[in-house]
């Protein structure tokens, strides 16, 4: 195996393991949240970060096996999330104030997804690739959506949690 390829190889090893984490992080969101809607979107969540996993163990055997990427294979689509509130009921608001967990899990999964974007990023700027450079720029896009809805209905919520929680000053 050449550098090149040993280099591509690690950067699928450790794109899979973050996946990984990103799925068993989502399941136990999904598993832990009392809110049916956050329950169904996180599940979704974990079904892409799988997705994503199988996509890129498929990249990577292709690699070691036969010296190079399967351009036959592509990755699909992620499902869009709502824009008024991405991932829980509007019945959570009601009770923002205990929703510890549902906060918890929105920050968590921000960083989560944050770094996902900024690490394909990186390695769609590091591969002259042009097959390779585009499957890093999709799996950063996917991520950014899914970035974006967290830390939209994060921040739709953090006022009134705090509020409730008695955290605001004003």
């Amino acid at each position: 195996m050449n550098e090149l390829t040993k280099d591509l190889a690690e950067g699928l090893k450790r794109a899979f393991l973050a996946e990984v984490e990103g799925e068993h992080f989502y399941r136990m969101a999904a598993a832990t949240t009392t809110d049916p809607k956050g329950r169904e979107v996180f599940d979704m969540l974990a079904a892409e970060e799988r997705q994503h996993q199988e996509y890129l163990r498929h990249q990577y055997d292709s690699l070691t096996e036969t010296g190079s990427l399967d351009e036959t294979v592509k990755l699909g689509r992620g499902q869009a999330l709502d824009d008024k509130s991405p991932i829980f009921s509007d019945a959570l608001r009601a009770r923002v104030g205990d929703a510890h967990f549902e906060m918890t899990a929105l920050s968590v999964g921000v960083q989560l997804e944050l770094s996902a974007e900024k690490y394909y990023r990186a390695e769609a700027n590091k591969v002259n690739i042009p097959f390779m450079k585009r499957f890093y720029e999709d799996l950063a896009d996917w991520e950014a959506n899914h970035y974006a809805a967290l830390s939209r209905q994060q921040e739709s919520l953090r006022e009134d949690y705090w509020q409730a929680s008695g955290f605001s000053p004003f």
